[in-house]
């Protein structure tokens, strides 16, 4: 594509727009704030640009450190509420096509945390992949928080006979092996709803390098099906070496 050409799309889509989607402390924060290299939380504004100080999924959540983003919380629906729900699919549906190039939403990351592998897909995720077309917009599930199952490594371990040294030594091979059968069994689960998801992301609970946030946003990448789209995305992480080379090297 004429560079002049993405430029202008650039200039029209405005910023990089993402509904961030999973239950209560699935990781969502910890994951917006490494990826915007912050601590701090992120500010409130409604769709007029007026700072607000709470949270509705229509609200636009921006971190002073990075505001190539725009992200929006779905803001409960996973407990099981059914006004949550219709409300979030209204937005996903309305956002996912408006006109507006400055007001669509460019992905959906939906978080499921791996501390809860004895039943990661809940009635509200089935729902969720039954009910909501989100059209041309790729949802990635998020394994969250997939270093927990080190502990379910070291259990089995145990239970086979090893020792707590033996365990330990062999517990991040075992831990690698239940990871992968999970994301089977979830992906198998989820593709046999409505609208499955793109693709899939296991995510630990440590960020501190930039290694996580460079296969997130790579994943990202790869689920877009425009080039201007992907070179907006990858343009919040000038400082990011690694993943601008990784990215150039595949156009």
């Amino acid at each position: 594509m004429d560079p002049k050409r993405i430029r202008k799309q650039f200039d029209r889509i405005g910023r990089f727009r993402i509904l961030v989607i999973g239950r209560a402390n699935a990781g969502k924060t910890t994951i917006l704030q490494r990826l915007c290299n912050t601590t701090d939380l992120p500010e409130v504004f409604d769709g007029e640009g007026n700072k607000r100080g709470c949270h509705d999924i229509r609200n636009e959540l921006v971190f002073r450190s990075n505001k190539g983003f725009v992200f929006h919380d779905s803001c409960g629906f996973e407990a099981g509420s059914g006004g949550e729900f219709n409300k979030m699919k209204e937005f996903v549906v309305e956002c996912s096509s408006t006109p507006k190039l400055d007001k669509r939403i460019h992905a959906i990351w939906f978080c499921i945390p791996m501390d809860a592998y004895e039943r990661p897909i809940t009635a509200a995720e089935e729902r969720f992949f039954n009910e909501c077309d989100t059209g041309s917009v790729p949802v990635i599930v998020l394994l969250t928080k997939a270093d927990c199952l080190n502990l379910l490594a070291l259990e089995k371990l145990r239970d086979d006979g090893h020792d707590m040294k033996g365990a330990k030594a062999r517990a991040g091979d075992v831990e690698k092996i239940l990871l992968i059968d999970k994301q089977e069994c979830i992906a198998k689960q989820l593709h046999q709803c409505q609208y499955a998801p793109k693709s899939y992301l296991p995510l630990t609970s440590e960020y501190e390098s930039g290694d996580q946030c460079t296969k997130l946003l790579m994943c990202t990448s790869d689920a877009l099906d425009t080039i201007a789209l992907q070179r907006l995305l990858i343009s919040t992480q000038q400082t990011n070496i690694s993943m601008n080379i990784k990215f150039a090297l595949k156009q």
